[in-house]
């Protein structure tokens, strides 16, 4: 049995610990399993480790695996894992995901190069037992490992063929399926793995994964039984959909946001983006509602946060000081503080707003426009393939960025993480509060959830009124789904892995 499944991007890359969108992570999370798992409900259950405990301090876990083997079938020992945490850490790796997991003990300083591999807060108690010891307590850390920058990567096969190793015919992985082929811009091609530990439940034997940056295209191919999935569609049209595809449309409630970040380095030749005055000027002048119920019109929401409504842990922010405004009043207001700042008609802000060319960003960017037309502003809107826009973002190669964000865990901190001053390529608002900071950490130490909970909402609120970033709607998940497909099910972390699939009235392969 093949599926063929519409991704929405080229994959820049398969390594686990070098990749960072959620087309990746589709593909990786077929080829590699961490010490937990996604469940085709999207709940976090066990992985490679069968079970785990921690001590009553909170800082030091224990995770007891299962006896697996690598597709080649090299056993998966907790060397594997030591060796793939100090991997991602190691600063030779450039991992943009590295700052996830500085909670582990010594990890900053390993990054930073302050401290050497060896330090970091893993070991190997056997070849079945991991222990990883970590700064602070953290009961999401379960939740966390399942994340694709805490895959084990083959250490045998890594070091035999170095950046090489995840080419078709050298890449090995541990979970349900293995790297068949990569035609860039066609498709990768990936087949079961009769080597993984319950390959005998896995129905589908071969997946075709399809970069489908043109929704509408791709819902055509759908409609014509070409692809089986797909992980995108268009907003606007998820009416029409349900009308001609009946049973296809499935959507649902995401943790992600979409938000605008600025560039406030030197290099982006804007030196406005420093004024406070002019960035809070830009975040209020925008119609979120238009957006959401004008433009997409598929379930979206407003955004005057950074973390999205459902989070586990969260006390909601109130927002920034105009959050509850007029958009009349917002905008009046934001061509006083232009003004302020030294813009109005005869000196208007001018500069580019880059973003990625999926469906939805193709929809609002103009509205955006036109909404800072409104108060004076000047903007270009310079679209490119989502792969190559992020990439830039990490560099720092824009002036106004549109990007994205998907909850790597169930926490707050998953959102609000990405703004302290130490994450890195990621916080590309380069926020760096101290204060900010501060209220972060005590966040990390505070034992009490509720008051834990009261320094994020304190920390949210101070950095929403800095305004490095601008939230703009919350997602929903949206997918084309063929209704013969048995086993995909809505979730709100939008993780359907292929292995829980199957179509009805088949059984796996015995």
């Amino acid at each position: 049995m093949c599926f063929a499944i519409g991704n929405a991007s080229e994959p820049a890359t398969l390594d686990p610990h070098k990749s960072t969108g959620t087309w990746e992570d589709r593909i990786q999370s077929d080829i590699f399993i961490g010490l937990t798992q996604s469940a085709a409900d999207g709940s976090m259950i066990p992985g490679m480790a069968e079970r785990w405990e921690v001590t009553p301090d909170g800082l030091t876990w224990t995770f007891h695996l299962r006896q697996a083997v690598w597709s080649d079938g090299v056993p998966v020992t907790a060397d594997d894992f030591v060796y793939s945490l100090r991997r991602v850490l190691d600063p030779e790796t450039a991992s943009e995901y590295a700052s996830l997991i500085f909670l582990i003990k010594n990890a900053e300083a390993v990054n930073s190069r302050k401290a050497p591999l060896e330090a970091l807060g893993v070991r190997a108690v056997d070849p079945r037992t991991l222990e990883i010891t970590i700064n602070h307590p953290a009961p999401y850390l379960p939740e966390l490992t399942r994340h694709h920058v805490l895959y084990p990567v083959p250490k045998h096969v890594v070091e035999k063929y170095g950046e090489q190793w995840i080419q078709p015919g050298k890449m090995v992985g541990n979970g349900p399926y293995t790297l068949a082929s990569w035609k860039l811009g066609d498709n990768v091609h990936t087949v079961k793995n009769p080597r993984f530990w319950d390959a005998k439940s896995v129905c589908v034997d071969e997946v075709y994964w399809y970069p489908t940056s043109d929704a509408i295209s791709a819902e055509r191919r759908v409609a014509r039984g070409e692809l089986d999935i797909n992980t995108d569609i268009q907003s606007n049209r998820i009416a029409r959909l349900r009308k001609i595809l009946p049973g296809y449309v499935h959507t649902n409630t995401w943790l992600g946001v979409t938000y605008l970040a600025f560039n406030r380095t030197p290099e982006s030749q804007i030196p406005a983006f420093k004024d406070v005055r002019v960035r809070q000027a830009l975040a209020m002048s925008i119609d979120r509602e238009f957006i959401t119920n004008g433009l997409l019109r598929g379930g979206q929401l407003p955004a005057y946060t950074k973390v999205p409504p459902g989070v586990a842990n969260y006390k909601p922010s109130p927002g920034p000081y105009w959050a509850g405004w007029s958009l009349e009043k917002r905008q009046a207001k934001a061509r006083a503080l232009l003004a302020e700042a030294g813009f109005g008609p005869d000196n208007p802000l001018r500069f580019e707003l880059k973003h990625r060319n999926s469906a939805d960003p193709m929809q609002w960017t103009p509205a955006l426009q036109s909404d800072w037309k409104q108060v004076g502003v000047q903007v270009a809107l310079a679209q490119q393939e989502t792969q190559v826009s992020y990439a830039d973002y990490r560099v720092r190669n824009f002036q106004v960025a549109d990007a994205a964000w998907v909850a790597d865990y169930n926490d707050p901190t998953s959102f609000l993480d990405l703004e302290r001053s130490n994450y890195g390529p990621q916080n590309y608002g380069d926020y760096k509060n101290p204060v900010y900071d501060a209220l972060m950490a005590k966040a990390d130490n505070e034992p009490d959830a509720d008051r834990r909970a009261d320094y994020l909402r304190d920390a949210e609120t101070m950095m929403l009124n800095d305004a490095p970033v601008v939230p703009l709607y919350f997602y929903i998940n949206k997918n084309l789904v063929n209704p013969k497909i048995t086993g995909f099910v809505d979730n709100l972390m939008d993780h359907h892995r292929t292995r829980w699939m199957c179509l009805k009235g088949r059984q796996p392969a015995p």
